[in-house]
């Protein structure tokens, strides 16, 4: 005989791991006891040695489906403990590494329960158990108890309180277990038609009987092309069939979002297939427990009898969002349908998801006909994640529901790093908290410029500090000084008495691919790609084309795009066509392009537009930034192309038209004829170090030469595409010459585009450089904040030189 303990680390705690431990222990005949503490799950255990090696193994095979194991540790004991059988013994709880579950799509146990009328779980839209479920959404407090989740009020009955009591069942201290009897129901208000579209009508309550009524009545509404608002896990949604051009068009009218794609939900994912090309890959995803939106190859034909989606559902798209049912509720509604319906954001664009009953319907009724909810609350506000398949890998677009909270282990080097709060940036906003070797990265919060998203972010800050026991010792920020992360990162520093430490925008994007890919601490240096809209630079400048050689700590600035002005600074933001006409001017005169260019479409769409206004701020220098910014070049050339040239629906719409055009396996082939130049030149001053510039004034005249004989969008849009791959790849060549470097770190949002980050991380990889890429962290600004506290944690351990020309000697 033998005793034993095994301390399990990771996501172990709310996930059903303990009655997992209680069942394997008695099938291994051993005897002991399991329970939670501040460092996950501990585990004594006394018995035959060989029984206590085959536990161990079999818990790390058999481990319940939401949970993480980070680490298992054994130690034999010599003390002689004198168990009588196994137990689960109550936790106390303590400060720690507590960690919270992310919220989970609905399990096979559960929807065989749901679908099946001889179980008293039929038709229930609440059905879950701790393999599945609300988490982050209902929880409002530690320890995760149900008097501390919106669950509090819903009292278990006789039945339920059985299974939650017993350690053998799958819903052994599931805090959201309920059922018809007990827990939440499902609610339906009626708005009337008219002037105005004002709420009235009956709220109708659901009853076990009623349920099934209240599911046809849904799917009558659906089939009449009606929309609805139902209630899910994180907020509200909108929905309608996808199939109804009219219902879809209606939509995007009352809802005021006129162009960007909507998100789709089908039953199952042969019904996607109809519509979209799915690999092997792709459908894993689909159903894993995190059931984010995967952005699909859409099907160019298709067979017949198959129902023809809107072409209104992602106009200038060749990607359709889809994602599965992840509730009963949606897996109730969709099965009954069998059809794609729409599943987009219930708001008005630009507005944060709405999350309250109240608020659902007030504003919602101006846009739904049928609003669907239920009466338990929702606590925290979560998005749909979004994820595409990029060269072989499920890659994180937007990290929301179904991932978030999770715990992401910091490379080596980190495991001392002190307690950082990284307040990350301005738009698709997230933040970060550093603590005890890992980062906790919050979901999608977000544009922070919109008030109620703002209030939202604020509000998050406190609850994650709390969830996770976090009392931060610094601060990091976004040096931007009018991001209002960074204002309110300085005003907590000063009302808290904590360091704030800036860190840039882009080095921040370099370190954030690095702290993915387990970069260590003492690593040397990497070469950053940081390409993107825009980022406040080290001089003061509008930077978003960068090239730095650096580690966590520091880093200098190699090359970057030539910077071109921005008319009208945020302006040009929204209307491309005001940087196809500063790209223009960068490459030649006005009266040079109007005698070569003069009869094209392009030029009698400027001629249109206030150039002459443009041309006053130019020559005095009015809110006309200079920005080397790749996203504001993507602008440029698509509005060359007329793609949302005068004025952009959502951020990135025009640079994704232009991706969609372009002829990927061309590209990737090496196949494109005559693909547009870039110049490299060499800039130095005063004031700065030499630079290599990219410049992409080059590009223009044969670019313009194409457009004035009539050569096809798409061959446009490609031989850019392929021109700015090979200049980037020139770039890396040139510094590869002078600096030691052997890892290239790919990150900004402009390499979300697949075209773009395939051409360069392939052309790289047969140099035998290896890519620091993206997967489980968005590469745009929602992976900002794990770089910012990467940075601020990796500058306190090591406190580099105050030198900083030694440092970058290091690098050479």
């Amino acid at each position: 005989m033998e005793n034993q303990e095994v301390r399990v680390r990771g996501t172990v705690q709310g996930v059903g791991f303990r009655p997992t431990v209680y069942r394997l222990a008695l099938e291994c005949d051993l005897k002991g006891e399991v329970s939670n503490d501040s460092d996950g799950v501990l585990v004594r255990l006394s018995g035959v040695s060989s029984n206590i090696e085959i536990f161990v193994q079999r818990l790390q095979a058999e481990a319940p489906p939401l949970a993480k194991i980070d680490a298992v540790e054994t130690l034999v004991i010599d003390a002689l403990w004198q168990y009588k059988d196994f137990s689960i013994r109550q936790s106390n709880h303590c400060d720690g590494s507590t960690e919270v579950s992310a919220d989970a799509a609905s399990c096979h146990a559960c929807l065989r329960e749901v679908f099946d009328p001889d179980e008293r779980r039929y038709c229930y839209p609440f059905t879950n158990c701790t393999h599945c479920g609300p988490r982050l959404t209902i929880i409002q407090g530690i320890p995760y108890d149900r008097s501390n989740t919106t669950m509090r009020d819903f009292s278990l009955c006789s039945e339920c309180l059985a299974e939650y009591s017993q350690p053998l069942d799958r819903r052994f201290h599931a805090q959201p277990v309920a059922c018809h009897q007990c827990g939440p129901q499902l609610l339906m208000h009626y708005v009337q038609s008219g002037a105005g579209r004002e709420s009235a009508s009956n709220t109708l309550s659901a009853k076990e009987e009623q349920s099934f009524q209240k599911l046809t009545q849904i799917n009558q509404a659906l089939s009449a092309g009606k929309i609805i608002a139902i209630k899910g896990l994180g907020g509200f949604h909108l929905c309608c069939d996808a199939s109804n051009h009219q219902a879809v068009t209606l939509l995007r009218e009352r809802k005021h979002r006129y162009a960007k794609p909507f998100a789709l939900m089908s039953h199952d994912v042969d019904n996607i297939r109809q519509f979209c090309a799915v690999s092997s890959l792709e459908k894993s995803t689909l159903e894993s427990s995190a059931a984010p939106i995967v952005l699909l190859q859409k099907k160019q034909q298709l067979e017949a009898g198959v129902p023809v989606l809107s072409e209104a559902i992602a106009p200038g798209s060749h990607l359709l969002g889809f994602m599965l049912p992840y509730t009963p509720l949606h897996h109730l509604i969709s099965r009954k349908f069998a059809k794609p319906l729409i599943m987009t954001s219930g708001n008005l664009s630009g507005e944060p998801q709405i999350i309250e009953n109240s608020e659902a319907l007030n504003k919602l009724s101006a846009i739904a006909d049928i609003i669907v909810y239920h009466d338990r609350d929702i606590a925290n506000r979560i998005d749909d994640s979004v994820v595409r398949l990029i060269d072989g890998k499920a890659r994180m677009m937007r990290r929301a529901r179904g991932y978030a909270p999770r715990s992401i282990a910091l490379p080596e080097g980190f495991e001392k790093a002190e307690n950082i709060l990284a307040y990350g940036a301005e738009l698709k906003s997230t933040f970060c908290m550093i603590k005890q070797g890992v980062a906790i990265l919050s979901q999608h919060q977000g544009d922070l410029e919109n008030l109620e998203t703002f209030e939202d972010y604020e509000k998050n800050l406190g609850l994650y500090q709390r969830l996770f026991e976090f009392t931060p010792r610094y601060l990091a920020y976004d040096k931007h000084p009018e991001y209002l992360s960074t204002k309110l990162a300085l005003q907590d520093g000063k009302e808290q008495a904590l360091t704030a430490i800036p860190v840039q925008h882009h080095h921040a994007h370099m370190a954030s691919a690095m702290a993915e890919n387990n970069i260590p601490l003492a690593s040397s240096a990497v070469l950053g790609i940081a390409l993107d809209g825009l980022g406040f630079g080290s001089d003061g400048t509008l930077w978003g084309g960068e090239f730095l050689l650096g580690d966590y700590c520091d880093f200098k600035r190699l090359a970057r795009l030539k910077p071109v002005v921005m008319p009208g600074a945020a302006q040009a933001i929204k209307q491309p066509w005001r940087n196809t006409y500063a790209h223009i001017l960068n490459s030649m005169s006005w009266d040079a392009f109007c005698r070569a260019y003069g009869a094209t479409d392009l030029a009698g769409f400027l001629k249109s537009m206030p150039i002459a206004t443009l041309d006053v701020m130019l020559a005095e220098k009015l809110n006309c930034p200079l920005a080397s910014s790749a996203g504001r070049l993507f602008d440029a050339v698509a509005g060359a192309l007329g793609l949302s040239a005068a004025q952009v629906q959502f951020e990135g719409q025009a640079a994704i038209e232009l991706e969609m055009l372009a002829d990927a396996r061309a590209i990737l082939a090496g196949t494109v004829t005559k693909p547009y130049p870039l110049i490299i030149d060499e800039f130095s001053s005063e004031k700065a170090q030499p630079l290599l510039e990219l410049n992409p004034a080059s590009l223009w005249p044969p670019l313009l030469n194409d457009l004035h004989q009539g050569e096809s969008v798409s061959v446009i849009a490609t031989r850019f595409h392929a021109g700015l791959i090979a200049g980037i790849v020139c770039v890396v060549d040139r510094l590869k010459q002078v600096y030691k470097f052997n890892q290239v770190a790919l990150s900004g949002g402009c390499l979300q585009n697949a075209i773009l980050f395939q051409g360069v991380e392939k052309a790289l990889q047969e140099r035998n450089i290896t890519c620091l890429t993206h997967a489980r962290v968005p590469a745009n600004d929602g992976g900002i904040a794990l770089g910012q506290g990467a940075i601020a944690a990796a500058r306190l351990i090591r406190q580099p030189a105050t030198n900083k020309q030694d440092l970058y000697n290091n690098f050479l």
